[in-house]
């Protein structure tokens, strides 16, 4: 049977599903909250609501990003919280040069790293280990309208594990953590026009691992990424 190919500029909005669920907050409310520079500041200080509201902003995304680069929900937790553990021992040498958000992504991103290279030396687990102590996703009663949804992400997980940390990192930072290509550069340690030619090649490669047909499509297909200015710090 004939697959249409998957545009590529559909591919953004499918690697940002996972933040969908998150709540959103009122307008009065945003207001209220304090810049993230303000509440390092009173963190550093010593302050503990402060810094438990930094992390509470802070933790769906780098959950986000753990899981898209791990590709697996219990390895995306333990990174996550390493990275917590990480951002509050860390935070007295924050200097605010960057953002905190590209701080706290770059840590993310390491203690994905660090949990894929922990995975690797892990034993292989026997069919009974499997049987009791598998990672089971909790029961959902609205599962029967989101089978397509899942299988999407189940397709979209098995791409990006095709894709090397060469080009799966700057694309999941780049659509997950929604970083502009001077702050992936900064958490990457690469050039902006490297992080550039990367997230291109890496979402074409996305786009003919999701569709076999992807690879035979017109130009017209190729999604353009326009700039963004930089964020100030």
């Amino acid at each position: 049977m004939h697959q249409e190919p998957v545009p590529r500029r559909h591919l953004r909005n499918e690697l940002r599903s996972d933040l969908s669920t998150t709540a959103a907050c009122s307008v009065a409310a945003i207001a209220t909250q304090l810049a993230d520079h303000e509440l390092v500041t009173a963190a550093q200080g010593g302050d503990r609501g402060a810094l438990d509201q930094l992390l509470r902003r802070h933790y769906d995304r780098v959950h986000a990003v753990c899981r898209r680069i791990t590709g697996h929900d219990a390895d995306a937790a333990d990174a996550a919280q390493d990275a917590m553990i990480a951002i509050v021992r860390n935070l007295d040498r924050f200097d605010g040069r960057s953002s905190f958000g590209t701080w706290a992504y770059r840590i993310a991103t390491n203690a994905s790293l660090d949990e894929l290279r922990r995975r690797k030396r892990r034993p292989v687990p026997t069919s009974s280990d499997d049987d009791e102590h598998s990672y089971r996703e909790p029961a959902d009663p609205d599962s029967g309208a989101r089978v397509e949804a899942i299988g999407d992400h189940l397709a979209l997980d098995a791409a990006l594990r095709t894709l090397s940390d060469e080009f799966r990192l700057p694309v999941v930072l780049r659509d997950v953590a929604d970083l502009d290509y001077a702050e992936i550069a900064e958490v990457l340690d690469i050039p902006a026009g490297t992080v550039k030619s990367r997230i291109a090649r890496g979402r074409a490669a996305l786009a003919k691992a999701l569709s076999p047909q992807a690879g035979h499509a017109d130009d017209g297909n190729q999604r353009t990424d326009p700039e963004r200015p930089s964020r100030a710090p």
